[in-house]
């Protein structure tokens, strides 16, 4: 370099370069290299001297080399100290052929009017590296975060699909306040209901009232941590409710779950059972009321008839014609009680089966009450009077025969509870469009505890065992009442007798006529 000290210049780079950590290069303005310091040797691959036999281009990938004298220039044109390579790929290229990353930092100064760069130059092959592990691990990390998400997604789809079909109940989520969070379920979708329609609704105020405070206070147990089940019944319906509490990061439960499900179906099934357990309970006891009643009621008659017959046969001269009279009499008194029983299981069996073919006319009731009290009052305890008052119209339209059989059994049930010489009360009325059928007796009176079974089947009040009857009277009064649209009740004292009433319209009702007796 003319007019300058190279030994000078040379001591001033040996204390200013020697001890920096970045290779440094120093070029003319035609970029010859002038001075360069030992790290700037190591970086490149050249001596000391073969720097001094270089420039600037032979420091340059050939890719790169033909537009560096242009960018050159253009510093000269505009020299400002800057940095190349941030943000950017910037090689250099080493004595061997190898390229290697730099990041450059340029800088202009002049030494007795001579026009000089210095170069400030990093091997940032380290740093690539680094940013390319970095760059891999990003890569991988945002791979593994989609992968993550993407199954998120898939998750959440999955369980909200396993919500929306949870069948016959709902899954719910909600807040402190009772808000919908999440729901979903089958029983919305019958409804016609659109879950999201709900979320940040609050779900107390759709509730039944008659549940509403129970399920709440349930639900504030659970905020407290006491994770819960209970059942709710409402219009019908039967739920069964699970909750339980979400907690938070903190370990806050701020959010609960709770499942809901419609178990009526269950609870309808689960009573059914039971009424068909009780049911079968109530046949068992009728079939040994059935076994004990008939052994009893029809041994007595027949034995009757066998004792008397066999006295008949002994009973053979004129002297004897009343004994013979008096066991004949008892024959015929037990085949009219076998035969009672008889009719009383007839018309149990038809009724139950519906077979009662109804036959609606218009008849006397006045003439009809006659008629059956006559019967009653032949075969009527020794000494019972039946008295018969009559009030109102009498014309009627009912069945004839049912009518009949009901004042025939209450009066048959009046004499037989009644002691010999009672007087029995029979009375009808129609009033005001009702037929009013009344039998009063002074007899023995029905136990307390024995007026709620007096119309099942086979039953007999305990102060009667010792009376013979088939416990069935009653019960098909009461169906036969039923069959002519009518009710029948009774009032009672023990001791003091009974008296039963019937009460039916003046013309039976034509659904009465068809409907099945329970």
């Amino acid at each position: 370099m003319e007019g300058m000290q190279l030994d000078n210049l040379e001591s001033i780079c040996e204390v200013l370069f020697k001890t920096a950590a970045e290779g440094l290069i120093v070029a003319d303005r035609s970029g010859h290299i002038l001075i360069v310091n030992p790290k700037a040797c190591s970086l490149f691959g050249y001596s000391l001297e073969e720097f001094r036999n270089l420039s600037i281009e032979d420091l340059i990938p050939q890719k790169y080399r033909s537009e560096h004298p242009g960018r050159r220039e253009s510093f000269h044109g505009n020299p400002q100290s800057r940095s190349m390579g941030k943000g950017m790929d910037l090689w250099a290229l080493t004595k061997d052929g190898s390229e290697l990353p730099v990041e450059i930092g340029l800088n202009h100064f002049r030494i007795n009017g001579e026009f000089l760069v210095m170069c400030l130059i990093s091997d940032i092959s380290e740093r690539r590296k680094a940013e390319k592990k970095i760059q891999k691990l990003n890569k991988e990390l945002e791979s593994r975060v989609e992968q993550r998400t993407r199954q998120l997604r898939e998750s959440q789809l999955l369980y909200s699909m396993i919500a929306r079909y949870y069948p016959n109940g709902t899954i719910n989520v909600f807040d402190k306040e009772f808000n919908y969070v999440f729901v979903e379920g089958m029983e919305l979708r019958k409804a016609g209901i659109e879950p999201s329609s709900l979320v940040n609704t609050s779900y107390l105020k759709r509730l039944p009232v008659e549940v509403r405070d129970r399920i709440e206070v349930e639900l504030r147990n659970v905020l407290d941590g006491q994770n819960t089940e209970f059942e709710v019944q409402s219009h019908g319906h039967y739920y069964n409710m699970r909750a339980v509490g979400l907690p938070n990061v903190s370990g806050e439960i701020d959010q609960i779950l709770v499942v809901e499900q419609n178990v009526t179906a269950q609870k309808r099934a689960e009573l059914d059972l039971q009424n068909n357990l009780e049911a079968e309970k109530q046949l068992n006891e009728l079939k040994s009321r059935f076994v004990s009643m008939a052994s009893h009621e029809f041994r007595t008659p027949l034995s009757t008839i066998l004792s008397s017959t066999s006295l008949i046969e002994r009973y053979e001269s004129d002297e004897q014609i009343d004994k013979r009279a008096k066991h004949i009499q008892r024959i015929k008194n037990s085949v009219q009680s076998l035969t009672e029983i008889l009719n009383d299981f007839l018309s149990l069996d038809k009724l139950e089966a519906g077979k009662i073919s109804t036959n609606i006319v218009s008849f006397d009731l006045e003439a009809c009450a006659e008629q059956a009290r006559d019967e009653v009052q032949q075969i009527a305890r020794d000494g019972q009077v039946i008295v018969y008052e009559h009030k109102g119209d009498k014309a009627v339209e009912l069945d004839a025969g049912i009518v009949k059989n009901i004042i025939l059994n209450l009066l048959s049930n009046a004499s037989k509870y009644s002691d010999p010489g009672d007087t029995i009360y029979l009375r009808t009325a129609i009033v005001n469009g009702e037929v009013s059928i009344e039998v009063e007796d002074q007899g023995m009176g029905i136990p307390q505890e024995d007026k709620k079974h007096m119309f099942e089947r086979f039953f007999r009040a305990q102060n009667s065992t010792n009376i013979q009857g088939t416990g069935l009277g009653l019960n098909i009064v009461k169906k036969y009442a039923e069959l002519m649209g009518g009710t029948i009740d009774f009032t009672s004292e023990l001791g003091e007798g009974s008296c039963f009433t019937v009460q039916m319209p003046v013309k039976a009702h034509q659904k009465s006529l068809t409907s099945t007796p329970s």
